[in-house]
């Protein structure tokens, strides 16, 4: 690490903890010739993801946006948004460990549906009505009838 001070190369950690939002580390520094300190902040370096839509077009990964689907489609429902939050996180985690950098915009629809669906049906079948475009009211019967056959 680079001294801010005098540019000299090297410099022993003094402290290390884990920074605020405990998503990085902050390291105190000294300088191994200037003997000044500083403060560097350690984070784990996570890769784009890229969406592809269905018409093809791409775009960086938005967790807001699957957030904010998620909320139309709780509206007026019992379903708080840390739970939200949460499964928003956990589509997010799949997404980052997978090896694909390039995911397709219906895998991410598939994950928010199945964590919907135990959350609240109603919401469930809100999301599935937009996210699969059903053209008309048989194919959406046949949507609620799948969930009936589970019960």
């Amino acid at each position: 690490m680079k001294c801010p001070y005098c540019g000299y190369q090297e410099s022993k950690v003094v402290d290390s903890r884990h920074a605020e939002d405990s998503t990085s580390i902050r390291r105190r520094r000294e300088c191994l010739s200037c003997q000044k300190r500083f403060t560097t902040y350690e984070t784990v370096e996570s890769l784009p993801i890229i969406v592809v839509k269905r018409d093809g077009a791409r775009q960086t990964f938005d967790r807001n946006k699957v957030l904010n689907g998620m909320l139309r489609a709780c509206e007026k429902r019992p379903v708080t948004l840390p739970r939200l939050e949460a499964a928003v996180d956990d589509i997010e985690q799949i997404l980052q460990n997978s090896l694909e950098r390039e995911i397709r915009s219906e895998e991410i629809g598939e994950l928010v549906m199945e964590r919907l669906k135990p959350m609240d049906e109603v919401a469930y079948v809100r999301f599935a009505s937009v996210y699969r475009q059903f053209k008309d009211i048989n194919s959406f019967m046949a949507e609620l009838n799948k969930i009936l056959e589970e019960k």
